[in-house]
């Protein structure tokens, strides 16, 4: 049996969304853990199919012994790849929920958190070639200042980056308690806030998480059928306004395009106008629910060419 190292999100939320057919295929775009697809794989009848992603070596050690499930260990930004690869054209649901799991943020040794003293690793991908520490000590302080504005919305960015850089004039900087001693006399308001907004910002810049989720939403509308759903779990706005524009529009600039008729196009129907959200049950149970936001579409015709 297969038992999840994380409890999932919004789980309820998520299959009320996906409107499972019990012989539909499916997808789980950020397997983790595996409690989304447990729940998946407890909704699909014995002619479903089941196929999750995910790029973490660790994902492997909890893979459900199921003839209805496939496992694809590379990153949802080479979706329709691998499905194709796998022989299938068009799926019934996608679930993805992004962001760092809660096994990665315990342990230590990846780097994720703050809470330990580690290598600056941070790579959702054990074998990607960026890593955090590259980045604080190669970038430069203008790129610096915006990748901590812009993925962390730090409001001293501009004077984190340049006391990285004047702080390398004495060394690299290695590790998260080597970085902490930089950091700590800039912290401006509440210190854990902070600190969880530089380390999201190095995060999303170390994994190319924005291109990933771009890529991904692109071909998960290519690869939907008709009336199929797409279920995504943001943790941060940034992603979260993506997936919004996305969702109404087809790109993540939130443009609107016509026809020649002036009939806006619209890839999807939003099964929920607004976000949803965890209820204070969820809060209090699972610390990772608490800037979850929920948003669910269903794919219209496809356009019209």
């Amino acid at each position: 049996m297969m038992r999840p190292y994380h409890i999932p999100v919004l789980a309820e939320a998520c299959l009320d969304g996906l409107a499972i057919r019990q012989n539909g295929i499916y997808v789980d775009a950020t397997f983790g853990g595996g409690g989304h697809s447990a729940l998946m794989l407890d909704a699909l009848g014995p002619q479903g199919k089941l196929i999750g992603f995910d790029q973490d070596e660790d994902a492997k050690r909890n893979l459900p012994q199921d003839e209805r499930f496939l496992f694809v260990p590379n990153n949802f930004r080479y979706l329709k790849r691998f499905l194709k690869l796998h022989g299938i054209q068009q799926v019934d649901g996608i679930l993805a929920d992004l962001g760092v799991s809660s096994h990665q943020l315990d342990e230590a040794e990846r780097g994720f958190s703050f809470r330990y003293d580690a290598e600056l690793d941070m790579r959702m991908n054990q074998q990607g070639a960026l890593t955090a520490a590259q980045i604080l000590n190669t970038y430069n302080a203008d790129a610096l200042q915006e990748l901590f504005s812009r993925y962390g919305e730090v409001r001293n960015s501009k004077t984190l980056a340049q006391s990285i850089v004047d702080q390398r004039a004495f060394g690299a900087i290695r590790t998260i308690g080597e970085f902490l001693t930089i950091l700590d006399p800039l912290i401006r308001g509440q210190k854990q806030r902070y600190l969880a907004q530089v380390f999201q910002a190095l995060r999303i810049e170390a994994n190319d998480e924005m291109g990933a989720l771009q890529e991904f939403l692109v071909q998960s509308q290519e690869v939907l059928k008709p009336g199929g759903r797409l279920v995504v779990i943001a943790y941060h706005s940034l992603e979260d306004r993506a997936i919004k524009y996305f969702l109404k529009t087809g790109n993540t600039e939130g443009k609107v395009e016509k026809d020649f008729y002036g009939n806006i196009y619209r890839p999807f129907k939003l099964v929920n106008k607004k976000a949803i959200l965890p209820d204070p049950k969820e809060l209090r149970e699972n610390s990772r629910s608490r800037s979850a936001k929920l948003r669910i579409g269903e794919k219209l015709a496809d356009k019209a060419t």
